[in-house]
Parts: structure tokens; C-alpha cells; sequence
């Protein structure tokens, strides 16, 4: 029992893994916190659906177009929404993700309903046994594809010239500007990789809830800021653990916990608050943008 409930923790700390991953990426190059992440992985998870409903392609084609789809959207929102105000006033930027956040949740429950839409089956269910114990085949491909975009991103950002100069924004736009760096275009591509990796959450949540809503996006996007604090703001190692431990403490409380009551949400925040109070840094450290 409770070796499958850690598999269940890994799997749902993944995906928290990638929604803080795109908000650390942005706070890191930017130093803002973008409100609109949460509305991004809806957007995400029903490019997804629609995508397999409608065209009948396999989840290996269905997931990259749905990240591709949330990419270019993430792209148009720095474009429309925060670089035009960047200069102005420096809450401006994270009140527009607000508006977006209202525009994006508002046009979906106009599009799909305020109800839940059931995700379709991408993949065959199959249960493989080790041992006493059952694993689903969903469980694996959802915990190996985020596993997988997480290391792809970290060597993405150590070994290329990309990851370099995002890098180097991350630590000084002035500085980096001084070296060459392109910083507005720097800042363009990591919106669209934070929003693709966004995407994809949305997709594996599709695949592991079976069910998505255009409210989601609130509740995930909850739990993402709890790990970018867990991890340390503009830490992305430190969000890629942060999820995975946030999962597991989740999914271990209702085993623990009494079951009478959902207390998933209360340790969550619970976390968050302890947090703030002993170890504000996060527990990897924080990494903050100069401008």
C-alpha cells in the first residue's frame, strides 16, 4: 500500500514540478510572479483533449502540439500583456497577469461549459505487478515524461547558448546586456519554454484526473507557488525536488491522516506557512533578478 501510494506522490509531484518550473523560470529571468501560469495548463490540457478528440493522433504527437499551442500563447502574453507595461511601474506587469488570468478562465467557461469535461483515454491502462503491488501504466508514462522534460530542461539550460544567457539574465539584465546578451528575446523564449512546460502539465492532468475544468488552472497553479517556495524563488532545481517532496507529502498525509477529512490542501499550506516562517529562502535558496 505504501509503496504504491509513493508512486502516486512521485506522479502528482512531477506535475507540480513542471508548473513551478515555468513560474521559476519566469520570477528568474524577470522577477515577477505570473499569475496567468495556472490559466496557461488549462489552456494546456484542453489543446490536448481537443487535439486527440478531434484529429484521433497518439499522446507522443498530441502532447508536443499541445505544448507548441500553450508555447505560442505564452509567447503572446509577454508580448501584449507584460513587456509593454515592464518599464512603467513594477507592479503593472503582475497586475495584468491578473486580467489575463480573468480573460483566459472567462473565455473557456464560454467555450467548454463551467462543468467538468471527461479527458480521453490517450493510452491503454495496463497494471503491472511487483510483487504485491499494482502500478498503472499511466502512473509510469506520466512520472517518465515529466521526468524526462525536467532533465531535458536542466541540460538545456547548463549546455546551451540559450540556457547561458538565461542564465545570465537571471542574474542581471544590465549586466547581461553589456555582454551581448540579447535580454527581450531572452526573456520572449523563456515565457514560451515556461508556458510549454505549463502545457504539459495540463495534459498529464488530463491523463491522471481524467476529468478537466476551466478552473483548474487555480488549483495548480496554488500548489506551484507553494513549491517554487519550497524550492526557493527562481530556483529550478530547486522546484524540480520541491514538487516531487510536496507530492509525496501529500499523497503519504492520506495515509497517515485521518481519511474522514481531505486534509491534502491544509498540509500543503501548511508547508507553505512553515516555510515562510523558518526558512524564507526556500530549502534550496533563492535566486533573485537584478535589473
Amino acid at each position: 500500500m505504501i509503496f504504491q501510494q509513493i508512486i502516486n506522490g512521485l506522479m502528482l509531484g512531477a506535475t507540480y514540478s513542471l508548473v513551478a518550473i515555468g513560474y521559476t523560470l519566469i520570477f528568474g529571468v524577470l522577477g515577477i510572479l505570473h499569475f496567468a501560469h495556472g490559466e496557461v495548463l488549462m489552456v494546456g490540457a484542453f489543446m490536448g483533449l481537443y487535439i486527440i478528440t478531434w484529429s484521433g493522433l497518439p499522446l507522443y504527437i498530441s502532447l508536443p502540439l499541445a505544448m507548441l499551442a500553450t508555447g505560442i500563447l505564452g509567447v503572446l502574453i509577454d508580448l501584449l500583456a507584460i513587456r509593454p507595461l515592464r518599464k512603467d511601474f513594477h507592479l503593472a506587469p503582475l497586475l495584468s497577469t491578473i486580467g489575463v488570468t480573468i480573460i483566459l478562465q472567462n473565455l473557456a467557461v464560454k467555450l467548454f461549459g463551467g462543468f467538468g469535461t471527461r479527458f480521453p483515454d490517450a493510452i491503454g491502462t495496463t497494471n503491472y505487478q511487483v510483487g504485491s503491488f499494482f502500478i498503472s501504466s499511466v502512473n509510469v508514462l506520466i512520472l517518465g515524461i515529466s521526468l524526462f522534460l525536467m532533465v531535458g530542461l536542466y541540460f538545456f539550460i547548463a549546455k546551451t547558448k540559450i540556457g547561458k544567457g538565461m542564465r545570465a539574465v537571471s542574474e542581471s539584465h544590465m549586466i547581461a546586456g553589456y555582454l551581448g546578451v540579447n535580454v527581450d528575446w531572452i526573456v520572449l523564449i523563456t515565457f514560451g519554454i515556461a508556458s510549454a512546460l505549463a502545457g504539459a502539465a495540463g495534459v498529464m492532468i488530463g491523463l491522471s484526473f481524467h476529468a478537466i475544468s476551466p478552473f483548474i488552472g487555480l488549483t495548480f497553479a496554488l500548489k506551484g507557488l507553494v513549491v517554487m517556495l519550497l524550492g526557493g524563488l527562481g530556483n529550478v532545481v530547486g522546484a524540480m525536488i520541491g514538487g516531487l517532496i510536496l507530492g509525496l507529502a501529500e499523497v503519504l498525509s492520506i495515509v497517515i491522516l485521518p481519511t474522514e477529512f481531505n486534509l491534502q490542501d491544509i498540509f500543503s499550506f501548511g508547508i507553505m506557512i512553515l516555510i515562510l516562517i523558518f526558512k524564507p529562502t526556500g530549502l534550496f535558496g533563492t535566486r533573485v533578478t537584478k535589473g
